[in-house]
């Protein structure tokens, strides 16, 4: 099949294996303006601060980029390539990431995160993601992500708030 032969060079591209299914129609459950179809990109480029840098730069250890500041960088990547998709009452969370983060990236570098959707079914979202620096891939991986609506989110949040031994 074609369009599987093409998720297959793409996850190859990423260095990836396993092929998912073809994606679903996302309207029959109710979600979303448009379906994401496979293929859509989305790509933030950024130049590595002390913000984004490791804690523990200290007695010749470099500053580095920091795996948890490059994953927060993948989330927002995906989460804003799916935003011209949803309705108004919608929003995406982070569900699930499995990534390697293959070199250092020095304070000062600039790293460019693409994200590419390879499946999406249901309310779920999958993305190849991969970010580079200036001489090499530094990272790759699958992200997924889950479109909520708002208000129904927000209910389950506060009724966990409301529960005894929360707060």
């Amino acid at each position: 099949m074609e369009v599987q032969a093409g998720i297959t060079s793409q996850l190859l591209a990423f260095g990836l294996t396993d092929p998912p299914p073809l994606p679903l129609d996302r309207h029959s459950a109710g979600f979303m303006n448009s379906v994401p179809k496979v293929g859509l990109t989305g790509e933030l480029q950024f130049v590595v601060e002390a913000k984004h840098a490791i804690e523990f730069a200290e007695g010749g250890m470099p500053a580095v980029l920091a795996t948890p500041s490059l994953i927060g960088l993948i989330e927002r990547t995906a989460r804003q390539a799916l935003v011209p998709l949803l309705d108004a009452n919608e929003r995406t969370v982070g569900t699930e990431i499995e990534m390697r983060h293959l070199a250092p990236t020095p304070v000062g570098a600039t790293v460019t995160i693409t994200v590419r959707v390879i499946r999406a079914e249901g309310r779920e979202v999958t993305f190849a993601v991969e970010a580079r620096d200036g001489q090499e891939t530094i990272a790759r991986g699958v992200h997924k992500r889950a479109v909520i609506r708002v208000e129904s989110f927000s209910r389950r949040v506060a009724a966990k708030l409301a529960a005894p031994g929360t707060g």
